[in-house]
């Protein structure tokens, strides 16, 4: 639901209330984009990693991602080949720098993961490029 200053220029509240698939594979509550805010260079929504699920490999080609974990223990496995790793949890926040290969692994079984995922693209789902690249290949170093 979008509730608007219609008289231009004024603050817009967004409140989602149903989720879509992200091309990356995960539900993502739509929060602020160009489309629903007239945003010019942000976008800013709340991703769900159901337990044991992960998203798919991408990266985001020109544009930058800050996210915040709300909920659970995230792995992030990144770079050429998937090779590197991090885990977070809850708190904590996270900066992937443009065209970072990437993709983000809940180490629950029985619980969801939730963060706030913002992008300097307004049109977020538009700079998604799936990762073709084998996850964790024989190239990657023990």
């Amino acid at each position: 639901m979008v509730h608007a200053d219609t008289t231009g220029g004024g603050v817009v509240t967004i409140r989602p209330d149903a989720a879509i698939t992200t091309r990356q594979g995960l539900p993502n509550f739509v929060g602020i984009s160009g489309d629903n805010t007239g945003a010019k260079g942000i976008s800013m929504n709340l991703v769900v990693i159901p337990a044991g699920a992960a998203a798919k490999p991408h990266l985001h080609r020109g544009y930058e991602t800050a996210i915040y974990i709300l909920k659970g223990r995230v792995r992030t496995r990144y770079g050429e080949g998937l090779c590197q790793s991090v885990v977070n949890e809850a708190g904590d926040f996270v900066f992937i720098p443009a065209d970072v290969p990437h993709q983000p692994v809940n180490l629950s079984t029985t619980e969801e993961a939730r963060a706030i995922v913002a992008r300097t693209d307004p049109n977020e789902q538009e700079s998604v490029e799936l990762y073709n690249r084998p996850t964790i290949h024989a190239d990657c170093d023990p």
